[in-house]
C-alpha cells in the first residue's frame, strides 16, 4: 500500500489506499478574494489566523496555504503565513506557490514534513522544484500538465504524471511522497470531464500506485448549487481511488460527503467518525 505521512511539528496525516481521505483546506489563498489580498499586502493576517482556526475547526486534516498576490513580496509573505499558520494550529500544510523562491521561503521555516503545491511535468518546473523538495525531505503534488498545456485526453495525462514519478526518483523521492492532480475540469464546459477524472484516477491508483487529489471545487465551476455536484464528485472520486482533495471544509455538506464516502469504503471502523461528528448531544 503507498502510504504517505505528512507531519507538523507535533501532529502526523496518514494518506493513503485503505486510509481516511484527507480534506485539504483551501481558504488561506488570495487568489478572488480581495479583501484577504489587501489585508495580507499590508501585513495583516488576522483573516488568514481566523481562516486556520475555522478550516481545523470545521475538519479539515491539512492546510493549503498560498501568497500569490501580484506585486507584493511573495517569499517573505509565505514564510510569515506558515509560521503564522504553524503557531495556531497543529495540522501539516501544504506550500502553494508557482514561484519557486517563495516554496524556499516557506520550507526553510517549516517544522515537520510538508506538502509542496506544485510540480508540473514541465523539464524547467521539474529541474526547479525536484531538488527543493528532495533537499527538503518533502512530498510534492504533480499537476498533470506539460509544456503542451492539459490534454483533454486522461491517458495523456497519465503520461504526464507517470514522466514526474520517474523524474522525482532520480532525485531519491520515492513515488510515495508524489501526491498526484489528475486535473479536474470544470464539467459544465465539458461534459465528460467527471469520467475523464474517474478513469485516471483509477490508472493511477492501479498503475501507478500514487496518491491523489486535485482541487475539488473546479468540477463546479459556472454551475448553480455547486456544493452539491462537489460532494456527488469527492464521493464517487473516493471510490474510483482519489485518496485527498483541496476543498472547503466549511460547507457541510462537503464533509458530510467525505465523512460518507469513509464510512461507505471501510475507512471508518465502526463509523467511529461519523458518530463523533453528528450524534445528538
Amino acid at each position: 500500500m503507498t502510504e504517505l505521512i505528512l507531519s507538523s511539528s507535533s501532529k502526523e496525516v496518514r494518506m493513503g489506499f485503505g486510509l481516511p481521505f484527507v480534506v485539504i483546506g483551501e481558504r488561506i489563498n488570495p487568489t478572488g478574494r480581495k479583501a484577504l489580498a489587501a489585508e495580507m499586502k499590508l501585513g495583516d493576517y488576522s483573516r488568514v489566523e481566523a481562516d486556520a482556526l475555522a478550516q481545523v475547526a470545521a475538519g479539515a486534516h491539512m492546510l493549503d496555504v498560498n501568497a500569490g498576490i501580484p506585486l507584493a513580496d511573495e517569499p517573505a509573505m509565505l514564510r510569515a503565513v506558515v509560521q503564522l499558520v504553524q503557531s495556531v494550529t497543529d495540522v501539516p500544510l501544504s506550500i502553494d506557490s508557482s514561484i519557486v523562491a517563495a516554496l524556499e521561503a516557506g520550507l526553510s521555516v517549516y517544522q515537520g514534513k510538508p506538502l509542496v503545491n506544485s510540480v508540473t511535468g514541465e523539464e524547467e518546473r521539474l529541474e526547479q522544484v525536484l531538488p527543493l523538495v528532495a533537499k527538503y525531505g518533502a512530498a510534492v503534488v504533480a499537476i498533470s500538465d506539460d509544456e503542451t498545456g492539459i490534454s483533454e485526453d486522461p491517458d495523456e495525462r497519465f503520461k504526464v504524471a507517470k514522466k514526474i514519478v520517474e523524474r522525482a526518483a532520480d532525485y531519491g523521492i520515492p513515488r510515495s511522497d508524489v501526491v498526484v492532480d489528475p486535473l479536474v475540469m470544470p464539467i459544465g464546459a465539458i461534459n465528460s470531464a467527471g469520467l475523464q477524472v474517474m478513469h485516471l484516477v483509477r490508472r493511477l491508483r492501479d498503475e501507478l500506485q500514487v496518491n491523489t487529489t486535485c482541487g475539488a471545487s473546479n468540477v463546479s465551476f459556472g454551475l448553480p448549487n455547486r456544493n452539491g455536484i462537489n460532494s456527488a464528485f469527492l464521493t464517487m472520486a473516493m471510490a474510483a481511488g482519489m485518496t485527498s482533495a483541496i476543498t472547503s471544509p466549511l460547507h457541510a455538506e462537503v464533509m458530510q460527503a467525505v465523512r460518507g464516502g469513509d464510512v461507505m469504503m471501510g475507512h471508518d471502523p465502526n463509523c467511529a467518525n461519523w458518530i463523533k461528528a453528528y450524534r445528538e448531544p
